[in-house]
């Protein structure tokens, strides 16, 4: 059996029982940290809690190296997690579907996404929201602004009257970098700001899941000028807005009532 658990978003308690349960009754489990992390524990504490030892595997050791992952699954209980949900914002379908081809029964625990989180927190519907993006890093793609890509995206959502996600850029063992980093929502804005976005209404989510999320909306250009602390960080592009939506972002996030109220349906 390989079991996909998906760890929730902020810490070692942050799973669900029955995720917890699995990783507990596993033979071996195994999880990989470079699409997202649990920004509110470290491996240790991961595995003090659930009297577990943790094997982490890199990009690499995934998705060109999965063959430990599957005979393990195959001669035991395996258990192969992430934070967040294993199969929403980070996909592992590939590894599932290996598993299939070699006649390993699979299963899936959900945890909670970052997707879910930001809708929450923010009060936008979450069935307003259109495609997601991610922001890169501009040494990551090779330039240095925006990709069209990206802005597109939103555009493409803006027209349509929905909202945007923007899953903020994370480079972990990445041969640019000494050390893990992860882009804050500041960067994120004043990039927006630069390719000429700045008077958009941005709303950032920082640490979901965590005892105090923060939730800020303004413009790019006043978010990009502004410290959200510790990592994780979501932006959000909101589209047009239902009356009770800008009332959560005036309420919940202290979005300028003139601001919010340009982006009323």
């Amino acid at each position: 059996m390989l079991t996909f658990v998906g760890l929730g978003l902020w810490d070692e308690r942050s799973v669900t029982v029955e995720g917890r349960d699995a990783l507990r009754a596993a033979d071996r489990v195994f999880a990989e940290f470079y699409t997202s992390k649990l920004a509110g524990a470290t491996l240790a504490d991961l595995e003090a809690e659930h009297d577990i030892a943790v094997e982490v595997r890199d990009r690499e050791g995934v998705e060109q190296d999965p063959e430990p992952i599957l005979d393990a699954a195959e001669s035991g209980d395996a258990v192969f997690c992430t934070a967040g949900d294993t199969m929403i914002a980070t996909t592992h379908v590939d590894l599932r579907l290996r598993a299939h081809e070699r006649g390993i029964e699979t299963r899936v625990v959900h945890g909670t996404t970052a997707a879910a989180a930001a809708a929450s927190l923010t009060g936008l519907q979450n069935y307003r929201f259109g495609k997601a993006t991610t922001l890169p890093f501009p040494y990551a793609h090779g330039g240095d602004d925006v990709p069209a890509s990206v802005l597109d995206t939103v555009d493409a959502n803006r027209e349509r009257g929905l909202h945007t996600l923007c899953f903020l850029d994370i480079k972990v063992d990445h041969e640019l970098v000494e050390e893990d980093e992860y882009m804050a929502a500041s960067t994120a804005a004043g990039l927006l700001t630069e390719a000429g976005r700045g008077d958009d209404l941005g709303v950032v989510v920082a640490r979901a899941g965590s005892p105090d999320p923060v939730v800020a909306a303004d413009r790019l250009s006043a978010l990009a000028e502004r410290d959200f602390g510790d990592p994780l960080h979501l932006l959000v592009l909101p589209g047009e807005l239902h009356y009770i939506e800008r009332d959560a972002l005036v309420e919940l996030a202290g979005a300028p009532v003139e601001l919010a109220d340009e982006r009323l349906a």
